[in-house]
């Protein structure tokens, strides 16, 4: 994949991150209409119904997504158990990634660490306050110095190209979708309503639109999440291999991931894409979903082309 340069990469991010906040809003606007729309009302009362909705929605929305969009570090942290790594305790990485961080004229994100024995690592954050490195205790223990410092400039790449930003904006509206989706299914469960008598027809046909009408928003949404997701690894790959000229050390790093990135801790599946490499261990030989809207390329293609670099 042909490398875009790094203005053109953040000011590409940028575009995406602006169209996601609209796309974003206007699916789940639609979802609220559809949900009025085959709930049983014709086109006049379902637009009345909707309109007096609105300013609820609205409010709804901006209250989870300002939860999440601020709380989004602690909740990463959480999820995958990482904890502060200062100086003192291992000046080998302190000085990769400040040093890595001094040449790109960027300040130095915080560093963490996962007391994990596999390979991975990630970035996450929205600002210069919160961005944040974070390196597994085995990918610590087993890259050599290039091959480490190779893999943080994959990471201070995600972070200056804004990667971090957008994806934690699309995890946070796809999580909206997902929530309304399992609270429709579990009340449809709860009620029990395909045993019940007529009277609960109708809250059961409502159920019924809320639960497809949102699947399908939540369908939709993770094409859009998607749509971004692999390009993000390509383009931090070119943008390590350009800060470090050594396009052969994140590939050989990237080989010794592949044998081991499953970080026990890592449970969520909006957590895991956030890594270098999927955590999650691999079902092999047999069709899943998940590599089939895979969040990154297979590693075997990004090795490739760093070899071509």
């Amino acid at each position: 994949m042909a490398y875009l340069g790094i203005q053109t990469q953040i000011r590409n991010n940028n575009r995406n991150s602006i169209l996601l906040l609209m796309l974003f809003p206007v699916l789940l606007l639609a979802m609220v209409y559809a949900i009025l729309f085959f709930s049983g009302n014709d086109t006049a009362a379902s637009t009345a119904a909707f309109m007096q909705s609105l300013p609820f929605v609205i409010i709804g929305i901006s209250i989870w997504f300002a939860i999440a969009y601020f709380a989004n570090s602690a909740m990463i942290r959480m999820a995958t158990g990482a904890q502060p790594l200062q100086r003192r305790e291992n000046k080998r990485v302190y000085n990769l990634v400040e040093n890595l961080s001094i040449s790109q004229g960027m300040k130095m994100p915080h560093v963490c660490v996962i007391e994990d024995p596999s390979l991975n690592a990630y970035a996450s954050g929205i600002n210069e306050k919160t961005y944040t490195i974070t390196l597994s205790r085995g990918i610590i223990n087993t890259l050599d110095d290039a091959e480490l410092e190779s893999v943080i400039a994959h990471e201070l790449a995600h972070i200056r190209n804004r990667d971090t930003r957008l994806l934690i904006i699309s995890i946070i509206f796809v999580g909206i979708f997902a929530f309304v989706s399992q609270v429709a299914f579990r009340s449809f469960l709860y009620r029990g309503l395909g045993r019940r008598s007529g009277k609960n027809n109708n809250g059961g046909v409502v159920l019924i639109v809320v639960i497809v009408v949102s699947a399908v928003a939540y369908f939709l949404s993770l094409l859009l999440k998607f749509g971004i997701s692999r390009k993000r690894e390509y383009m931090a790959d070119a943008g390590a291999a350009e800060m470090t000229k050594d396009p052969a050390a994140l590939a050989s790093a990237l080989r010794k991931i592949a044998a081991n990135p499953h970080i026990e801790a890592v449970k969520n599946e909006d957590v895991a894409q956030l890594f270098i490499e999927h955590p999650k261990p691999k079902r092999k030989g047999s069709f899943s979903l998940n590599n089939l809207f895979a969040t990154h390329p297979p590693i075997e293609d990004r090795i490739r082309i760093l070899e071509n670099f």
